[in-house]
């Protein structure tokens, strides 16, 4: 009996209304029981208190102001199963200035596959309209520099000028260690992106 293969579903965009399910607050509806997504510490997990801003540009250099970001992280000791520490954001750009902001912890360096370091970084997933599947990307720290020199995904990426689009540079905002981390989408200096 032949095998019947059916056709593939469409794919669309997240579209102007990803907020609505994501983060209704922002699309200016109730605010559920959940708390503030872009802010996953509190209290007195151990670990350096840090910021993470940026904004997402389109392939013209415009700033994507209708962005949703999503953050997952290791804690500071570089592990993914702190109960204290949810290592989960969600963070929507800043409707008129296109910026997003993450308030959370700097993460420590967590094994490899192979057990191996990696150095201390942030997976990013970008969704907004025209995006058909979530763009993934990672955020490494300027202040890191010989964890970075030795981490087995940054060496992955033969074009070394490249890594640098994935370095969150540190800078001191009202007394808080600030990395600032734009994302490009396409053009000159499109952000490195992985096929996750």
């Amino acid at each position: 009996m032949p095998v019947a293969y059916l056709k593939e579903t469409p794919s669309q965009t997240g579209g102007p209304y990803v907020h609505i399910g994501a983060l209704p607050s922002v699309a200016g509806l109730p605010v559920r029981t959940q708390e503030n997504l872009a802010v996953l510490v509190s209290g007195a997990v151990p670990g350096e208190r840090i910021r993470i801003t940026g904004v997402v540009y389109d392939g013209a250099g415009q700033a994507v102001k209708d962005a949703l970001i999503e953050l997952w992280q290791a804690d500071g000791a570089g592990r993914y199963d702190n109960p204290d520490f949810p290592g989960f954001g969600r963070a929507a750009a800043d409707f008129v200035t296109g910026e997003f902001s993450f308030e959370t912890l700097k993460p420590g360096a967590s094994p490899w596959r192979d057990g191996h370091p990696q150095a201390p970084h942030v997976s990013l997933l970008i969704f907004a309209r025209g995006i058909n599947i979530h763009l993934h990307t990672r955020m490494y720290f300027s202040d890191e520099a010989e964890a970075n020199m030795t981490d087995p995904v940054l060496k992955s990426i033969e074009h070394v000028r490249r890594r640098d689009t994935l370095v969150g540079r540190r800078n001191e905002t009202d007394g808080i260690a600030t990395y600032l981390f734009d994302i490009h989408l396409q053009g000159e200096n499109e952000t490195v992106f992985f096929d996750m």
